[in-house]
């Protein structure tokens, strides 16, 4: 086995890290100045052999929404190893060094290969639909509505107003990633190149009677023609529509679109409430899968930083295999108005495994779902149920990007 070295990354060594990834990916990484100053050296952990880099991970500084709260996440992204050193152990080394580093209580990432991260510790806590409609058959309820006014922003005019919208959102929803003004920078960038022969982004928004932005979609089209006449294409990008009366005014508009046949929107919610708003819900074709997963990095900070939906107090017996100090019993106490945490040695009600704990964490998926599995085992009778109940959240986690 080639003898390697995991070091931090220097402030000149982006290119060769992104080339890295690339590499790993299959696709050409061509970093511009934004990217180059999103970089982020002291959160870069690269694994060289003499002075060539042959794999790297990266730690991205953002926040996320978690059920009644918005904490601090390490936003785990550009996982790569060279194809040459593969099943060489350099990814576990790491994969465990970056979550020994990180400051925060969780890390999430989007699992190009789920199976690697299983075996890290993380959970799928978020799962995403994938729509491809109809737009000939989807046809719009006979809901009449009071739209505000929709228009369209320059990307200048939208850096400025369409933070404080997505802010809204993730107080309303677990799972979604705040941006910093030089990543909303990075999200709005239109490069010709990147388009795939589709229309410049469009940035469309809802303004309530006060004029105030309260929802936005960003979307492009593509012209195509058949033999019975025009089928464009409407992509729609992102939407976040925090305010009700928005997020019905930016669908019903993209959803009768003139000339269009077919509309995509690749990250919508398991509980999107899309399909109430067409009389033809089967012209939603939606494909659930995988998005956000999370690794729980600190049991007890992780735990007192979300809410949970009614009181519970049990005691957790946490098993982790690759971070000592998450082993142990812990005893979670949370009502309306407080949540502690804390390492006891009294005896568990529930036995669990990390990457468990970690899936249930966003409230998205039930506790119980993981006791038939022996992931999750029930010592104290009906602590199972009470612990999932507490640790579900009404609206279910989405994640609007891969990062």
């Amino acid at each position: 086995m080639t003898d390697f070295e995991v070091r931090v990354a220097r402030a000149d060594e982006h290119e060769a890290a992104s080339g890295v990834f690339g590499d790993a990916m299959m696709f050409d990484a061509t970093p511009d100045e934004l990217a180059r100053r999103l970089f982020e050296p002291e959160r870069t952990l690269v694994a060289t052999d003499g002075d060539e880099i042959i794999g790297t991970t990266r730690a991205l500084t953002r926040d996320l929404s978690v059920p009644g709260a918005v904490v601090d996440a390490a936003h785990v992204t550009g996982v790569g190893v060279r194809a040459t050193y593969r099943r060489r152990g350099v990814l576990s080394r790491l994969m465990r060094r970056q979550l020994r580093e990180v400051p925060e209580a969780i890390a999430v990432l989007w699992a190009s290969e789920p199976v690697i991260y299983g075996r890290f510790g993380y959970g799928a806590a978020a799962w995403g639909t994938n729509y491809e409609v109809d737009l000939h058959r989807v046809g719009p309820t006979n809901d009449r509505i009071r739209p505000g006014a929709l228009g369209v922003l320059t990307v200048d005019e939208a850096l400025k107003e369409l933070p404080s919208v997505l802010r809204r959102a993730q107080e309303q929803r677990p799972g979604v990633s705040g941006r910093s003004e030089l990543r909303w920078q990075k999200h709005l960038e239109d490069k010709p190149d990147d388009r795939n022969g589709r229309t410049p982004r469009q940035i469309l928004v809802h303004r309530d009677e006060a004029g105030t932005i309260n929802g936005y979609a960003l979307w492009r089209g593509k012209m195509n023609w058949v033999a019975t006449g025009p089928a464009n294409e409407v992509l729609v990008e992102e939407l976040v529509a925090p305010d009700t009366t928005a997020y019905r005014a930016l669908w019903q508009h993209l959803l009768t679109m003139d000339l269009s046949a077919k509309l995509g929107y690749g990250y919508a919610a398991v509980d999107e409430p899309l399909q109430q708003l067409v009389s033809t819900p089967t012209a939603l074709e939606r494909r659930v899968g995988e998005s956000l997963w999370l690794r729980v990095t600190d049991v007890p900070r992780a735990l007192q930083q979300r809410q949970y939906a009614v009181p519970v107090d049990v005691v957790l017996d946490v098993t982790d295999d690759l971070l000592e100090a998450n082993t142990g019993h812990f005893r979670l106490t949370a009502d309306e108005s407080s949540v502690t945490c804390e390492r006891t040695d009294a005896p568990a009600d529930l036995t669990l495994s990390i990457a468990a704990l970690g899936a249930a964490y966003l409230g998205g998926r039930p506790l119980a779902e993981f006791g038939p599995t022996g992931h999750v085992t029930e010592h104290t009778p009906g602590t199972l149920n009470r612990t999932t109940a507490a640790f579900h959240w009404p609206t279910a986690p989405v994640s609007l990007e891969v990062f």
